[in-house]
């Protein structure tokens, strides 16, 4: 589905639903806008999470019917996968995360971006796959014989070798003998990503440097406090967000400007992607507030010069460390 999101092309969602966890779910997008779908009748958001932590719509749910669909998008593209949920919750099974795998590893035409508040499970599952002997990416690191046996998990295979979702969530049987050209690890075109928005869970950041990735990423937004305990050693990208929609909480420009300093002196990319709500509210352009055209205050024209920053990361080419 195209997106309105400014730092990607795509969303992908085979799962749906999520839990709070922390302070920046509090205004989730994600949950306000599953409880109109749910309203609106659409069939994957029927299913209802915890009143407390989730809500209408929101239940975590996984989609095998759309593990395909990237397979359909001919022109390459950046994928942002799952906004809305996490792909990295701890009721989406560990085989179904490998089928999502699965997809990305044989349409590496496309970029995908994995973003979690979990990252100490994405760093565990990156970290058990190994390339086999054989050159297949698996859970443990051993080849395939015949009919995967469900001893460990497929992870990449190339298609003109493997005939996908023959046996359900273990993946297929060969179609010959070819030995599978040799996959990378990790992928090449897999981002690996968490969310930071307060200094108390800059811990996560050392769970994503622990993670293999062709790039590391960390997405503070919504941003709701300075981070002077973050540390971006080894995090190639960093996107900078204020808050925005309903009960949106106020952000302090000079928590943009710290953070922006301390990634050039780390050598990290910056996209400052909007100011949030409430800067959009308060500012005034030509005597009318930013919000009168743009409500989350991202368009470049009226942020500070200083923060009109939209970088990308370069992606490490064989590099696991």
């Amino acid at each position: 589905m195209s997106t309105g999101i400014e730092w990607t092309e795509e969303t992908w969602n085979p799962t749906t639903g999520c839990d709070r966890i922390s302070a920046g779910c509090d205004h989730c997008y994600a949950l306000t806008l599953a409880n109109r779908l749910k309203a609106m009748g659409q069939a994957k958001y029927q299913n209802d999470g915890h009143p407390v932590t989730s809500g209408p719509g929101f239940g975590l749910t996984v989609h095998e019917d759309e593990l395909e669909k990237p397979r359909s998008w001919r022109k390459p593209r950046t994928v942002f996968v799952n906004s809305m949920s996490d792909l990295f919750h701890a009721r989406v099974p560990a085989e179904y995360v490998a089928r999502v795998w699965q997809v990305m590893a044989t349409t590496s035409r496309h970029t995908y971006q994995v973003l979690t508040k979990r990252p100490e499970r994405m760093r565990d599952w990156v970290n058990r796959c190994a390339v086999s002997p054989g050159g297949w990416i698996t859970h443990d690191g051993t080849d395939p014989k015949g009919a995967y046996d469900g001893t460990g998990v497929i992870v990449g295979y190339p298609e003109p070798t493997w005939q996908v979702n023959l046996h359900g969530p273990r993946g297929g049987k060969p179609r010959h003998k070819a030995t599978p050209p040799a996959y990378g690890w990790p992928l090449p075109n897999v981002w690996l990503g968490t969310s930071i928005e307060s200094d108390k869970h800059v811990g996560r950041a050392d769970a994503l440097r622990d993670t293999p990735a062709a790039v590391r990423f960390i997405s503070a937004e919504p941003l709701l406090g300075p981070l002077p305990s973050l540390d971006l050693t080894g995090i190639d990208w960093l996107i900078l967000g204020g808050e925005s929609g309903g009960g949106a909480r106020p952000v302090n420009v000079g928590w943009f400007h710290d953070l922006i300093d301390k990634a050039q002196d780390a050598g990290t990319a910056v996209f400052v992607k909007q100011l949030g709500s409430v800067w959009a509210q308060d500012t005034h352009v030509a005597g009318q507030p930013v919000a009168r055209t743009d409500p989350k205050g991202g368009r470049l024209e009226y942020l500070p010069k200083a923060l009109r920053i939209r970088e990308y990361p370069t992606p490490r080419v064989g590099a696991v460390a």
